[in-house]
């Protein structure tokens, strides 16, 4: 009795939302028949090829022979996938930075845990990560940034971008306010210069001309100054969203600052920041997600990020033809990071409201 009511009241919820949502007028009924009709002959035949016929541990021969999704090309390569060249036999020490970095950011995410010792934290796992990743000292075996590659590299380059990028930005929409001129010729001047150019544009920059105007015998590695045309990239950017959150603050709020008395720092730091800060939200994750798959384009200067490990795999006779698989595989690790972020912005921002 008591299945049938839920039941009958489960119908009188979900029978309404149809009518008033998909089946609202004539148009609207058949563009959701169409939709249906399209996913019916889609969404089978993705699980039967997906799941239902796939391979997951069997040779590439055996892949050929097959009808189904070869995931083999993933379990078989999946160790270069994620580590690139690095040593096999050091390959723990990628994995335990990868560890620790997601290990901080899990973390972070409870801002009662934001004060000076998760400050102090990030320093040091900084510091940690890459002395796993370069070596050298404490009895680690150094390995060159040569060999740096898959996923590590990629989450280096972009979480670090992102560390960096975001309080230069403030500080160049801080200077694009400021009443010196000088400040703010330089913070206009650079903002627009960044924002007129694609990145892919100041990675070869970074890769081939910068080079060019070093002192004969002085060399910076790849990877350093690829990460620095990222930064000083998404920096540009979020200096503009910050700018139109300080623009957003209202003047009385500027005025009841310089009513207490406070100094330009403490104004900033105090009163005005956390507001702006907290209003672009939306914008600057958005900008830092765009950051996050940007850092896929350093595949054009020779660094084997994810992508580029993926698409080295590829070129193995055994594994042609199998590029759908690969490439899902690292959409949806593009996907898991970017939804999470995305994901931690609205909860931060209800948090916030």
């Amino acid at each position: 009795m008591n299945r049938e009511l839920q039941k009958k009241s489960f119908l009188n919820r979900i029978l309404p939302w149809l009518k008033e949502n998909l089946f609202n007028g004539v148009f609207n009924s058949i563009i959701t028949i169409v939709l249906l009709f399209a996913l019916y002959k889609i969404i089978p035949p993705f699980i039967k090829w997906a799941f239902v016929d796939s391979l997951w541990r069997s040779t590439a021969a055996a892949c050929r022979e097959g009808n189904g999704a070869c995931w083999s090309v993933i379990t078989a390569n999946l160790r270069f996938i994620i580590f690139g060249f690095y040593p096999y036999d050091l390959q723990w020490r990628p994995l335990l930075a990868m560890i620790l970095l997601v290990g901080l950011l899990l973390y972070s995410k409870n801002r009662n845990h934001w004060n000076k010792t998760l400050f102090y934290g990030w320093i040091a796992g900084l510091f940690f990560m890459g002395l796993l990743m370069k070596g050298g000292i404490l009895g680690l075996a150094p390995v060159e940034s040569d060999k740096w590659g898959g996923l590590p590299l990629t989450m280096m380059l972009a979480f670090f971008g992102m560390i960096a990028a975001y309080p230069l930005g403030v500080v160049l929409a801080l200077g694009r306010r400021s009443k010196m001129p000088a400040i703010k010729t330089f913070s206009v001047l650079y903002i627009e210069l960044i924002r007129g150019v694609p990145l892919i544009s100041l990675l070869f920059m970074s890769s081939i001309l910068f080079p060019l105007f070093l002192p004969e015998g002085l060399t910076i590695n790849k990877i350093i100054r690829a990460q620095m045309a990222i930064i000083l990239f998404t920096a540009a950017y979020i200096a503009e969203v910050v700018r139109g959150g300080l623009q957003a603050i209202a003047k009385g709020q500027y005025e009841a600052a310089d009513s207490l008395g406070l100094s330009f720092p403490q104004k900033m730091r105090l009163i005005i920041l956390p507001q702006a800060l907290k209003i672009v939200i939306p914008p600057s994750v958005g900008i830092l997600i765009s950051a996050f798959k940007d850092t896929s384009l350093v595949v054009i200067i020779a660094l084997y990020d994810l992508l580029k490990t993926s698409k080295s795999t590829l070129s193995n006779p055994d594994w042609m033809g199998y590029s759908p698989e690969v490439y899902l595989f690292v959409a949806a690790i593009y996907f898991i990071s970017c939804f999470a972020m995305s994901n931690y912005s609205r909860k931060l921002e209800k948090e916030l409201h």
